[in-house]
C-alpha cells in the first residue's frame, strides 16, 4: 500500500460549490420549500468553509451580486426579466428559464469553474428542481466543448415529479448524476428508468435550541381547548386538510374539545376546506395579523379566537411562532397522503412536539416512538392515536424526547458530512473512468 491517502479528501480547500435554483433567500425568491432548502444548504457549506456560489431568480431590486465578506456568494439572475414580473420568481416562468439555461452556464465555467481549476479545486455544480435541468445539460455540453468537463462534478436534483413533464430525462441522465431527498423519491424516479443517489433534506441547527417554557404555557393557554392542534400547509388536496377537520370534528363528538390552529397560503381551496368545516358544525374564526409580532402580541390575536373550533391565522407566522405552536400543542398534523420528504415534520420533532406523518418520504417517523404514523386517510386513525395518547401520557413524552434526538440527525451540518461523501465517491469514480481511457 502506497504512503499517500486511498481517497482524495472533500475539503474547502480542494473544493468549490454552485448551486443553481430559481427561488433562493430573497422575498421575491422565497415560494416554498425549495427556497428554504437552498439557502439553509447554502449556508451550511459555506459555515463548513467551503466556497459557495448560489444562482437563483432574485430581488430585481437588490445587488446582483452579493458576497458579504463570507464565503457564501450570491448570484440574483433575471433580474432584467424580474423588473416586468414584480410578484414573485414564478411569475414569467418561461421567460425566466431560457434566460437561465442560455446565459449562466458560461459564467458558471469562466466565472468559478475555470478560476477554481488554476487554484487546485474542483467545482461541484447542483441543479435543483426541473427549471435548472436545461440548464445542467447545457454547462456539460459546454464544459465538454472547451475540455473541463472531467474537472467538474454535475449534479441535478428532484426534491418532488412537479414539472418532470418538461425533463429530457435521457439526456439528464447522462450529462448528469441526479440525486433525490429520500428513498420514497428514489423509487419514484425509478418509474422514469433513473436510480438517483439519496441526499436528504435537513434542519438548520437553531431549531434545537431551548424554547422558553414560560411562553410555550403562554401560547398554550391562549388557545384553549383541552387538545390543541396544528396543522401548517399549503391549501392543497395533498395535504389532507379535509382528513384534518373531519378529526377535529370526530374529536369532538368523542367529548373532547379540541382547537385546531391552521396557517394555510393563498390558494382558493381553503374555501372548500373551510366549508367542510363549517358543514361539520365546526367554529372557524380568522385571526388577522396581531399588533406586534411577540409573545404578548400572538397570544392576544389567539384568545381573541379560543372559542372557535379552527383558528384560521391570517398572518405570516415567524419562525419563533411556529417553534412555540409545536412545542405546545398535543399533536400538528403533517398528514400529507404524497410527502417526497416531509420537512415539517423534522421541524416540529426538532421543537420537541408530536408530528402526525403520512407514510411515504418520511422516513425519519417511526410510529409510536417519534411520531404518529398514519397508514390510511381516514380521519379515525388520527382520532384513535390523538385518544391514545391522551390516556398514555407517559408515552407521549417519551415520545416528544425521542423525537427531538431524531431531529439532531437530520441538520444542515450532518447533510453535508453525507453530501461529501457523496461527493468523494462520484469523484473517485470519475478519475478512475478517467484514467481507463
Amino acid at each position: 500500500m502506497g504512503e499517500g491517502p486511498l481517497l482524495r479528501p472533500v475539503v474547502p480547500e480542494n473544493t468549490e460549490f454552485v448551486l443553481l435554483s430559481f427561488e433562493g433567500p430573497d422575498q421575491y425568491a422565497m415560494a416554498g420549500g425549495l427556497g428554504v432548502r437552498v439557502t439553509e444548504l447554502s449556508r451550511a457549506l459555506a459555515e463548513a468553509g467551503f466556497r459557495t456560489h448560489l444562482f437563483f431568480i432574485g430581488d430585481p431590486n437588490k445587488p446582483p451580486v452579493e458576497a458579504g465578506g463570507g464565503r457564501l456568494i450570491l448570484r440574483r439572475w433575471s433580474q432584467w426579466i424580474s423588473r416586468y414580473y414584480p410578484n414573485g420568481v414564478y411569475e414569467g416562468e418561461k421567460q425566466k428559464v431560457y434566460d437561465f439555461s442560455a446565459s449562466v452556464p458560461g459564467v458558471v465555467i469562466d466565472e468559478v469553474v475555470a478560476p477554481a481549476l488554476r487554484e487546485g479545486r474542483t467545482t461541484v455544480v447542483m441543479g435543483e428542481e426541473w427549471h435548472t435541468a436545461g440548464t445542467m445539460s447545457a454547462l456539460s455540453d459546454q464544459l465538454h466543448a472547451r475540455g473541463l468537463r472531467d474537472q467538474a462534478l454535475l449534479l441535478w436534483n428532484a426534491n418532488h415529479t412537479m414539472g418532470f413533464e418538461n425533463i429530457d430525462f435521457p439526456r439528464l441522465n447522462f450529462t448528469t448524476t441526479i440525486t433525490t431527498v429520500s428513498h420514497y423519491m428514489k423509487h419514484t424516479l425509478w418509474i422514469w428508468g433513473i436510480n438517483p443517489l439519496v441526499i436528504p433534506n435537513g434542519i438548520p441547527g437553531r431549531l434545537l435550541s431551548p424554547l422558553d417554557e414560560g411562553a410555550v404555557r403562554a401560547v398554550r393557554a391562549a388557545v384553549g381547548g383541552d387538545l390543541m392542534l396544528v396543522k401548517v400547509g399549503r391549501w392543497d388536496p395533498d395535504k389532507r386538510w379535509n382528513m384534518a377537520m373531519h378529526a377535529v370534528a370526530r374529536l369532538r363528538s368523542m367529548g373532547l374539545n379540541p382547537r385546531l390552529v391552521c396557517r394555510g397560503g393563498i390558494e382558493p381551496y381553503e374555501g372548500e376546506v373551510l366549508h367542510t368545516a363549517r358543514s361539520l358544525g365546526l367554529r372557524v374564526q380568522d385571526v388577522p395579523a396581531p399588533e406586534s409580532q411577540d409573545v404578548g402580541g400572538w397570544c392576544a390575536a389567539l384568545s381573541g379566537a379560543s372559542e372557535a373550533d379552527v383558528i384560521n391565522l391570517k398572518f405570516f407566522v415567524p419562525e419563533e411562532l411556529l417553534r412555540l405552536l409545536y412545542a405546545g400543542a398535543d399533536a400538528v398534523l403533517a398528514n400529507s397522503g404524497k410527502e417526497p420528504f416531509g420537512i415539517v415534520g423534522l421541524e416540529v420533532m426538532a421543537s420537541g412536539g408530536i408530528a402526525v406523518t403520512g407514510a411515504t418520504g418520511e422516513e425519519y417517523a417511526r410510529a409510536f416512538d417519534n411520531a404518529i404514523v398514519l397508514e390510511t386517510d381516514n380521519a379515525d386513525e388520527i382520532v384513535t392515536s390523538l385518544a391514545y395518547l391522551q390516556e398514555h401520557p407517559e408515552q407521549a413524552q417519551q415520545m416528544r424526547a425521542a423525537a427531538r434526538a431524531t431531529a439532531a440527525e437530520y441538520t444542515w451540518a450532518r447533510v453535508v458530512e453525507l453530501l461529501c461523501r457523496r461527493v468523494q465517491f462520484l469523484a473517485t469514480s470519475q478519475s478512475l473512468a478517467r484514467a481507463a481511457r
